[in-house]
């Protein structure tokens, strides 16, 4: 069994804050990671918005978050965006982006995953959504854990 503590060392924790920093750098969304055992008997996406909300992503002033939703023990995530990016973006982008991911998941490079979803979400919030000076960052950029 992995906990969400031991899923990855402190030193890839903090590559992976520094890669949610330089993907919000260029824009004014907002991504964030969550960790935690097991989405339990529900189903992974309710709780993936539960988590949403419960880190008051849903807050933003443009609908332009992105949460990449970890269950460690199951071995399974999500990436859910908010409404804002959800309707500028094409149709397969989240699919493609969670292609990616696993593409490094299944080699067990899980930071590597984890920063390559973050950077190609920024990618797409910076063209929608471009940082405007009048912009500040809204959630915290650290990795939660439950």
């Amino acid at each position: 069994m992995t906990k969400p503590e031991a899923f990855l060392s402190k030193e890839e924790e903090k590559e992976i804050v520094e890669a949610i920093r330089k993907a919000e750098k260029t824009t004014s969304g907002e991504i964030r990671v969550h960790l935690e055992p097991s989405y339990g008997d529900t189903d992974i996406f309710e709780r993936a918005m539960e988590v949403f909300h419960m880190l008051k992503m849903d807050n933003t002033k443009q609908d332009n978050g992105v949460l990449i939703y970890v269950a460690v023990e199951d071995r399974n995530f999500v990436i859910y965006g908010d409404k804002g990016i959800n309707d500028v973006v094409s149709d397969d982008f989240w699919e493609s982006t969670k292609d990616l991911m696993v593409s490094h998941f299944k080699k067990g490079n899980f930071k590597d995953g984890l920063v390559a979803g973050i950077l190609k979400a920024g990618e797409q919030l910076q063209k929608h959504f471009p940082w405007d000076e009048d912009d500040t960052n809204e959630l915290s950029d650290q990795i939660s854990k439950a």
